[in-house]
């Protein structure tokens, strides 16, 4: 092991008996469970199946969220398997729980001190490891090393700025990423940092892009719909910090009256933009606080979790938010998956940032499913063409469709890459 891995392990260990104190003011703060917070210090809150085990780890909600189809090739291609899935924040976990099939356990990775690592790992014993994206923990990747444990690497995303920190410790982490036997990054540019860094590429995945259209509750959506009746629905999905109040202001100018619905990325926020829209005299019902849209709703804030399928849905043309950062003076955001309502055959448009998307929405542009404009002023003119013309805007969610099929084909990829770290199949 080289010197700063060494000396990274004795300082954890050297500061794990404060860790239960400083869990303990995270739980304070809501950034912890209060019931499950044992699970941080590697203490199960669950029993472990007899049988082999994969384990999957991916640290927020994005990341556990793009797992979900690896979870269920696992489930349906390999039933004798059991499948953990570990995340590190309590919105994930709270997504997870509707989310992940029956059977999959899911618990709260341990903090990446020698003691919690040993318990975690000693209690599931997995047969294999796969983490999401950049997940780059030295004690948890060093003990399951040490434990012969198979460990990949995928959908791996890697910034400029990480990359130059690691590249101060070239030896050691060569160290750290050898230790994975699949190391699939999901772009050009991280597979050429990785490889700087003496890493191996096994081919790329992106699993952000593979996956069904997200879920929804088919029972809501027809209170809904009624509710709304035969109004047009524009969804503002993703949005942040004023880009609300820019989108509203916008749409002012579209002559039909619309019913639009705020999907803020952050729902806790939903207190924040009821006061901006009060303020300016909008009608608005939250669906925090149980309302429905009613004829007089002109405003739907949808501050909920897990439920933008359900709304998107119900969209006759989507507003990808976290597009339009720059044009409001704030540090880009890099826009958000514009394949969310691609795969529901939405029409969408985004705004000019969507650096975290960008072959991506590359793709979708060509192929006529997405526009792009480059301030929220300019929404009315894509969006009301697309509202008098219904069948304009159904070519155009076909086209998206289309595209987002075109580029979610990397799951087979992956699960031809893991074979060779699975145990055999069990005889059924």
């Amino acid at each position: 092991m080289t010197l700063p891995l060494v000396a990274y392990r004795l300082l954890t260990r050297a500061l794990e008996p404060v860790v239960p104190r400083l869990l303990d003011a995270r739980v304070k703060q809501g950034k912890e469970d209060p019931v499950r917070v044992d699970e941080r210090l590697g203490v199960a809150g669950v029993a472990r199946p007899d049988g082999e085990l994969i384990w999957l780890h991916g640290v927020s909600v994005g990341e556990t969220l793009s797992l979900l189809p690896v979870v269920e090739r696992f489930v349906k291609a390999r039933p004798d398997l059991t499948v953990l899935v570990t995340s590190g924040t309590v919105t994930s976990a709270e997504l997870l729980a509707r989310r992940l099939p029956p059977g999959v356990i899911h618990q709260f990775a341990p903090v990446d001190a020698p003691g919690a690592v040993a318990a975690f790992l000693d209690h599931w014993r997995p047969s294999l490891g796969v983490f999401v994206e950049s997940e780059i923990w030295p004690n948890l990747i060093l003990a399951a090393r040490d434990r012969a444990i198979p460990l990949a690497l995928v959908s791996a995303r890697i910034t400029e700025k990480t990359a130059a920190g690691w590249a101060r410790f070239p030896a050691s982490a060569r160290e750290l990423l050898s230790a994975f036997r699949v190391v699939m990054p999901q772009d050009d540019t991280s597979a050429a940092r990785l490889q700087s860094l003496g890493s191996r590429v096994d081919g790329q995945v992106n699993l952000k892009l593979s996956g069904a259209p997200l879920p929804h509750d088919a029972s809501a959506f027809t209170a809904l719909s009624a509710a709304i009746g035969d109004r047009p629905v524009v969804v503002a999905a993703s949005t942040h910090e004023g880009e609300e109040i820019a989108i509203v202001r916008a749409l002012d100018h579209i002559a039909e009256r619309l019913c639009l619905i705020l999907v803020p990325r952050h729902p806790e926020r939903g207190p924040e933009i009821a006061t901006a829209l009060t303020r300016d005299g909008y009608r608005f019902g939250l669906r925090s606080r149980g309302s429905q849209p009613t004829g007089e709703t002109d405003i739907y804030v949808a501050d909920t979790l897990g439920e933008l399928g359900l709304f998107l849905r119900l969209a006759d043309v989507v507003v990808m938010g976290g597009s339009f950062g720059s044009f409001l003076g704030r540090e880009p955001w890099g826009g958000h998956n514009p394949l969310e309502p691609a795969r529901l055959a939405k029409p969408a448009v985004a705004g000019p940032d969507a650096s975290n998307w960008l072959a991506v929405t590359d793709d979708l542009v060509r192929a006529g499913g997405l526009a792009l404009v480059a301030t929220p002023g300019d929404l009315p003119g894509v969006i009301a063409p697309l509202l008098d013309t219904p069948a304009a805007a159904r070519a155009m969610g076909e086209r998206a469709c289309r595209a987002a099929a075109d580029v979610g084909a990397g799951l087979d990829r992956l699960w031809d890459g893991l074979q060779p770290l699975l145990p055999p199949a069990a005889p059924r």
